[in-house]
């Protein structure tokens, strides 16, 4: 089994037993509105946000040097990165 899945099953797990746990009612105050609601329920809805926004952080899209330099129009004089010498090549292969 591999790291991660052990580590979102032992998450999942974790978070269940929390929940379960936190299940009285609780006065939660929103501006002017007095709402009674479970810890569950309040516990749940933070969790979700914090998934969500963890998920939508961790997908945008990085600019690294070259994608900036050729979305602002700037010639790269320097060869590429990958350019091996014929020495290099045949002491890999």
């Amino acid at each position: 089994m591999k790291a991660k899945t052990l580590l979102v099953i032992i998450l999942t797990v974790l978070i269940t037993i929390i929940l379960m746990q936190n299940a009285d009612e609780v006065k939660f105050k929103v501006l002017f509105w007095d709402l009674y609601l479970p810890k569950l329920v309040i516990l749940t809805g933070v969790i979700f946000v914090g998934i969500i926004l963890g998920l939508l952080l961790s997908s945008r899209p990085s600019r690294s040097v070259n994608n900036y330099q050729q979305h602002n129009g700037e010639d790269n004089d320097r060869p590429p990165y990958d350019t091996l010498s014929a020495e290099d090549r045949d002491y890999i292969s």
